[in-house]
């Protein structure tokens, strides 16, 4: 009996003293855990850009005049050499003063006495070839008769025809005394009084297959020539510009891989890089830095049935993959930490946080590539804390 007694308060000890330890051991730190995992490790650069046609046609109005309203809208299709795009016909004149129009008048009274002049000398020009006509007719029958010499024959030959250029003449000055008094009259038309004299219209046509992408002249109105009227394009012809800082555009080669992200659709798009641009430019930053940044153009290598929603300027972001490691083992870059200089990551154990040194590869800003120190399956702490220490009991938060 004496022992079973003993045997009692040993164990009531016993119990005690676990139950002492058990309140003085500390609490088991709450983490974020993760596992070592094996795939592939895409390093990437990102961008913002937009869509862009790659063939933009602006249609212009060839001569001054006055144009129709476009009936055309944004989106409209159209067909090459055969959509109209707009009607033109000449300008009315423009309204004179009465300044002007005495001096109109006066240019109009000036012509038509010049051009009373030049009938005068048509006349006089027709009155002496008719007399050197037959002054020539009486010198070869007197020539025929051998009353006179050649040289007087010869003579009057030349003066038929010297009266020949003047009548010519004549009638040259004639006809440009007509043209400067019918531009004199020219000038005092007023434009109720030509309205509807002029019926010539000139077609303006679609110059390639598309769509309108922009109205830039809607309205009828008198325009000078090389007024932008509209835009044409095809849409589905669409290209991707992507602006990139200068030092990271340096990385990115003609033939990279990119991801068209955030551009409205459910998945991303696959796209590829063209040709980076030999040349930047400057551009001030949301916080006012300026910064040199290039373009980079970018193909759809996806079908247009999964990017018809895009139109031209659309803003998407990019992701270019400019590098990557397949099939290995990788952690989220969360879980890496620096210890003396090198690499380390937390590992759990049986409830316990392992300090490990790791070495990595590649590296994004989601990732990190193991290349030694951790194994497939592991556990690794997420976000170490300052309260994670070599040791530390650790559970799942």
């Amino acid at each position: 009996m004496k022992k079973i007694k003993l045997y009692i308060k040993i164990a009531l000890g016993v119990f005690a003293l676990g139950m002492l330890v058990f309140a003085l051991m500390p609490n088991p730190v709450l983490v974020d855990i993760g596992r070592v995992e094996r795939g592939d490790v895409l390093v990437s650069l990102d961008g913002e850009g937009k869509t862009k046609i790659r063939d933009i046609y602006v249609v212009y109005s060839p001569i001054e005049g006055r144009v129709t309203r476009i009936e055309r809208e944004q989106g409209d299709s159209v067909a090459a050499g055969e959509t109209v795009i707009a009607n033109m016909r000449p300008a009315d004149p423009r309204f004179i003063d009465s300044r002007t129009e005495i001096q109109a008048q006066a240019d109009i009274q000036g012509a038509e006495a010049a051009l009373g002049f030049e009938v005068a000398k048509l006349e006089r020009a027709e009155a002496e070839l008719e007399f050197a006509k037959a002054e020539l007719e009486r010198t070869k029958r007197l020539y025929d008769n051998g009353n006179v010499s050649i040289a007087r024959l010869e003579r009057a030959q030349l003066t038929l025809r010297l009266r020949e250029t003047e009548l010519n003449t004549a009638k040259s000055g004639m006809v440009v005394a007509d043209s400067v008094l019918a531009a004199a009259k020219a000038r005092l038309v007023q434009p109720s009084d030509n309205q509807g004299a002029d019926s010539s219209t000139l077609v303006v046509r679609a110059p390639v297959s598309g769509k309108v992408l922009r109205l830039l002249h809607e309205s009828e109105g008198v325009i000078p020539a090389g007024t932008p009227l509209v835009e044409v394009g095809n849409p589905e012809d669409l290209e991707i510009v992507i602006e990139m800082l200068s030092r990271d555009a340096v990385k990115v080669e003609a033939g990279d891989t990119a991801l068209i992200k955030r551009w409205g659709g459910d998945e991303d798009i696959l796209a590829q890089v063209r040709v980076v641009s030999p040349s930047g430019f400057t551009k001030i930053s949301a916080l006012g830095v300026e910064e040199q940044r290039v373009n980079v153009y970018l193909d759809f290598i996806d079908p247009i049935e999964k990017w018809r929603g895009l139109g031209d300027a659309f803003r998407v972001e990019a992701s270019i993959i400019v590098d990557q490691s397949s099939d290995v083992l990788y952690v989220p870059i969360s879980a890496l930490f620096r210890y003396e200089e090198n690499w380390n990551a937390f590992v759990v154990e049986d409830g316990i946080a392992i300090r490990r040194e790791v070495e990595i590869g590649k590296m994004n800003d989601q990732m990190a590539e193991i290349k030694k120190g951790l194994d497939d399956g592991g556990e690794v702490i997420i976000h170490p804390g300052s309260n994670i220490s070599d040791g530390v009991r650790v559970e799942q938060r």
